[in-house]
């Protein structure tokens, strides 16, 4: 037989486009449309359904950037269509190929009642099935004009992502308004069609299934008349059944399909649209379950059920009913699918705990599963804080998204730093907003890394964003894929029951150890710095103000502020979304976030001021009382509490030095700074040691060119190093403080459009170098690095993560270790050499890269750390990070693992000082082994009244210690991150008096729940 496929293929592809699917929708007329555009932001369903109406016409523009128009499209069903399935089509000027990412609207009845979302792959409206002639017909529709930011050319700078910059132009044209009859056999026809023809293309042509696939289409397409394709649909239908009846081999790959819209909980729209988006969703969703009874859907994040549960009730019962049918499952057991790099241990938990609460609170649910699809990479810290929430599963997408190298697995368990195991799925259809396409299904197929040891994959199915979800295409495409000869297996599949299976089947998994890093998207641990010292500054506040309110509280008897607390957290969590924190958000989203983290700031030390005052007692008192709430002693005062400050000796001493610059010694540094303002020397004085590499200055700026390939706000391009600038010129290097207890030189510089003042500070009693710096940024495309050239040699250094630290070649061996060119640390990074080491400490910036080099001159090796300070990029932000910004770092010579511990509190929370009756205020506990960290001490969530306390131990060994408490202790309960008896393994955990006596394994965490003595 000759090779016709060529043939038939094309005749396939033109007949289905320009013949089979305009039949779909055989007859329509057109609906009358009415228009009122609200003047501001969004209104309430009942104003925006009362509101006047003026005509308008397909054709017509409509929609200023971020506005929101209610259309009323009325018709009447022709008598002729009685008894057949009318809808109604709405096009409000969508782009089929954007969905998520343009204009959206909602359906309402006109008693206000919710119908579904229109989308650009989901524009119909049912009417009735079946319909009566004469029947009017009357829809509201709730439009927005969301502009299109990412747009064919991507990553163009614009103004439209903000309102207050966008303008008023109109975004779009109304498009088809029709009321039509669907025929559904030309619509099962078209899937029919479109599944076999992506089968075939996927398939060997040396193969007999190909043929014998393409020859049934040729027979439906012989039978189909083109000039009556509804009256012979059927018939061409029959030619099919055998091949789409023929069942996949016992050997097929298994795909276990969940329905799915994964939403940005912001990005390239604000929040509040957000939340219309997850309704419109929602909507679209709990409408399709009820139509199709096999489909299962599954919605991550407890902030987007929280906002459907406020702003839209009506969506809200719908979807109540459905998650208790089982239909619609909450997935995830976070409050967001956040970042996971730069949150702190305390917030990376309280996703979870928040999360986990509302889903038990609403639903009754337990997940089981950590839920993020879209994260930029996972930290090795992340294993032990998902099995503490009690899950125990883990599903993402992100890592197939990895420039260099490929992961060598798709299910395997995922070991963080402190040995907890996780059970962990990357789909192999590298997506998540699967579409059910023939090309995804056997991609995923060929790509599935563990063949003959599993054969069980997840494909999260549908549009995500604005995109609507998934479709009733979707749906009929799966139902011919459950058991498809050459195909992979399809059925719709609870993230859960899918776990469960693929565990079952892969006993003995391979085991992958330490941070699943993203080889892409690193500059989003820079970007927007602002963004991110708003949330560094939160988590700050958050600690102190729990402790100290929980403290008064058990001292004075104050009242512990649960619900304002509460409400404090999940701000503060939501912004750690994965484009909110990482930068990677339009500038209304970032303008607004500086905006609520400012208030957030001022209730937090609100509250903190209020307690530490009840504490401190009467100010007439006349006592200063420095109050510490790192979980580290420092000047006399213990950890979590305070005492009457008492000045010590202070011995500070700053010199001019010869050449210029000057000498600052305190008895335990002594740095020298040159001519420039730059370090040349830091001298840790119990040792001897220099920390400064020979001939190198440390404290140096410098600026690069930043202007990736694509991603602007999310990528750094190695490249970027190929040219530097170092900042040396200075415009003023003096003295700032000189004064037995601190000393200080100031330098100031100029560059580009931008100015920068440096204040470097040591004070007495300290072994560390303060360096504040202010920047006034005013440049574009450009990376600022702050470096610090040191003289240790060594393979590999640690920078902190939650609950504990990662380590990181500073090598490039291999592939793997050069793609990490730029990390995530959070308080500090540390290197050493046996017996010496140094730490950098920051509560400024998470983004770092750190090189070595070996000297011509002596031999030696310089291991240089870098800070990434700021960029300018002009995507999707084209002022990103202009302005002034201030960082603090700090240089810590002679520092083991736990004095970088230590310090890394310090730089983050300083001591306050309150003027009061009292001569100490007592912690509620106290530790006896530095390695043991107070994360958190707070008053249980339920109310109780019991003290909960989280220790962790930090420096990568094991401690023992005896954690002792201030008041009589009833009772020690070890509990998991909820707060509920914990009922897996731990290191010892033992009530001993008022105390519990401790002995952890390496970065092991345990949550404690302390009930005082009534």
């Amino acid at each position: 037989m000759h090779d016709d496929r060529t043939l038939v293929e094309a005749r396939l592809k033109r007949v289905l486009e320009e013949r089979i699917r305009p039949a779909v929708y055989p007859e329509s007329v057109p609906l009358t449309v009415s228009v009122w555009t609200a003047p501001g932001e969004p209104v309430p369903v009942a104003e925006g359904l009362a509101a006047p109406r003026s005509p308008i016409a397909v054709g017509d523009a409509w929609g200023a950037p971020w506005s929101t128009s209610w259309l009323t499209v009325a018709g009447t069903v022709p008598e002729s269509w009685a008894g057949r399935t009318v809808e109604a089509l709405i096009d409000l000027g969508f782009d089929a190929n954007m969905p998520g990412f343009q204009c959206e609207g909602l359906v309402y009845r006109p008693d206000g009642s919710p119908v579904k979302g229109l989308n650009p792959q989901n524009q119909w409206v049912r009417i009735a099935a079946p319909a009566a002639g004469g029947e009017p017909v009357l829809l509201h529709v709730e439009a927005a004009a969301n502009p299109v930011i990412l747009d064919y050319h991507p990553f163009l700078p614009t103004e439209l992502g903000d309102k207050e910059t966008a303008g008023d132009k109109p975004q779009y044209r109304l498009a088809r308004m029709d009321l039509a009859v669907f025929d559904e056999t030309v619509w099962q026809l078209v899937l029919d069609l479109e599944v076999l023809g992506e089968l075939m293309a996927e398939l060997p042509a040396d193969g007999a299934r190909r043929w014998e696939l393409l020859r049934a289409v040729e027979r439906a397409l012989d039978t189909i008349d083109l000039q009556d394709v509804n009256g012979t649909a059927a018939a061409a239908r029959s030619h099919l059944v055998e091949v789409l009846a023929a069942p996949a081999a016992p050997s097929a790959h298994r795909i276990g399909a969940i329905g799915h819209a994964h939403i940005d909980s912001a990005w390239l729209w604000p929040l509040r649209e957000t939340v219309r988006k997850v309704a419109r969703t929602a909507a679209n969703m709990t409408a399709l379950l009820e139509d199709e009874p096999d489909f299962l859907y599954t919605m991550s994040q407890a902030q987007q059920f929280a906002w459907i549960k406020e702003h839209r009730p009506e969506v809200y019962a719908r979807v109540k009913k459905a998650v208790a049918d089982g239909r619609f499952v909450p997935a995830g057991g976070m409050w967001v699918e956040s970042d996971t790099n730069m949150p702190s241990s305390e917030a990376m938990a309280r996703q979870f705990v928040h999360g986990k609460r509302f889903f038990l609170a609403e639903f009754g649910i337990e997940n089981e599963e950590a839920w993020l699809p879209d994260t930029f990479g996972f930290t090795g810290g992340l294993p032990q804080i998902i099995r503490n929430a009690g899950s125990k599963w883990l599903l993402t997408q992100k890592i197939s998204w990895s420039q260099i190298n490929r992961f060598p697995h798709h299910t395997f368990l995922w070991e963080g730093i402190d040995g907890t195991r996780i059970f962990t799925h990357f789909p192999p259809v590298d997506t998540y907003n699967c579409s059910m396409k023939g090309s995804e299904i056997a991609h995923a197929a060929r790509n599935f890394k563990d063949k003959g040891v599993a054969r069980h994959s997840l494909a999260p199915t549908g549009w995500g964003d604005g995109g609507g979800g998934t479709t009733r295409e979707m749906v009929g495409k799966a139902a011919r894929l459950r058991d498809l000869e050459g195909s992979a297996a399809v059925r719709w599949q609870r993230p859960a029951e899918f776990f469960a299976e693929a565990e079952a089947e892969y006993p003995k998994p391979p085991v992958w150890v330490g941070e699943l890093y993203l080889e892409l998207h690193r500059a989003t641990l820079t970007s927007q710095a602002r963004t991110k010292q708003g949330n560094r500054r939160s988590e700050n506040l958050l600690r102190e103000a729990e402790l100290w309110c929980a403290t008064a509280a058990l001292r004075t008897g104050l009242a512990y502020p649960y619900e304002q607390l509460d409400r404090i957290w999940k701000t503060v969590l939501l912004h750690q979304f994965h484009d909110i924190l990482p930068g990677s958000s339009i500038a209304w989203v970032h303008r607004e976030a500086e905006a609520t983290y400012a208030g957030l700031a001022a209730e937090l030390e609100e509250l903190i001021g209020a307690a530490q005052r009840a504490l401190a007692g009467d100010p007439a008192g006349g006592r200063e009382l420095v109050f510490n709430g790192a979980p580290h002693g420092r000047s006399a005062v213990p950890a979590g509490g305070a005492a009457v400050a008492v000045a010590g000796p202070g011995n500070c001493a700053v010199t001019a030095r010869e050449g210029g610059g000057f000498v600052l010694d305190n008895g335990l540094l002594r740095v020298v700074v040159d001519g420039d303002g730059l370090v040349v020397s830091s001298v840790d004085a119990a040792s001897g040691r220099e920390a400064v590499a020979p001939g190198a200055r440390a404290n140096l700026l410098q600026l690069h060119p930043d202007f990736p390939n694509m991603w602007d706000a999310w990528d750094v391009d190695q490249f970027y190093r190929n040219t530097v600038t170092d900042l040396l010129a200075a415009d003023e290097v003096a003295v700032h403080a000189e004064g037995p207890a601190e000393v200080a030189v100031r330098v100031a510089r100029s560059f580009g459009s931008s100015t920068v003042t440096q204040t470097l500070t040591l004070r007495a009693g300290s072994g560390r170098l303060d360096i504040d710096t202010e920047v006034d940024w005013h440049e574009a495309e450009k990376f600022l690095k702050l470096a610090f050239p040191l003289d240790v040699h060594t393979e590999r250094y640690a920078a902190e993560t939650q609950f504990g630290h990662q380590f990181r070649p500073t090598h490039t061996n291999t592939s793997w270790d050069a793609a990490k060119f730029e990390a995530c640390n959070h308080r500090f990074v540390h290197l050493a050499e046996p017996g010496w080491g140094v730490a950098l400490a920051t509560p400024s910036t998470y983004g770092h890269d750190v090189t070595r080099a070996v000297r011509a001159e002596d031999g030696g090796t310089t291991t240089t750390v870098r800070f990434s300070l700021l960029r300018a990029p002009r995507f999707p932000d084209p002022r990103t990070d202009q302005g002034r910004h201030r960082f603090r770092h700090s240089l810590v010579p002679g520092a083991e693992i736990g004095d970088a511990v230590r310090e890394g509190y310090a730089v983050g929370l300083p001591e306050r000082r309150v003027t009061g009756s009292a001569e100490a205020v007592r912690p509620l506990v106290e530790l006896d082994q530095d390695a043991l960290v107070v994360s958190a001490v707070k008053l249980a969530d339920d109310g109780s009244g019991d003290l909960v306390v989280r220790v962790y131990e930090s420096g990568g060994g094991r401690a023992r210690g005896r954690l002792a408490t201030s008041f009589a202790l009833a009772a020690a309960v070890p509990c998991d991150l909820l707060e509920r008896p914990w009922n897996g393994t731990r290191g010892e955990v033992v009530a001993d008096g008022d105390g519990v006596r401790l002995a952890l394994r390496p970065f092991e965490l345990v949550t404690l729940r302390l009930t005082p003595a009534r």
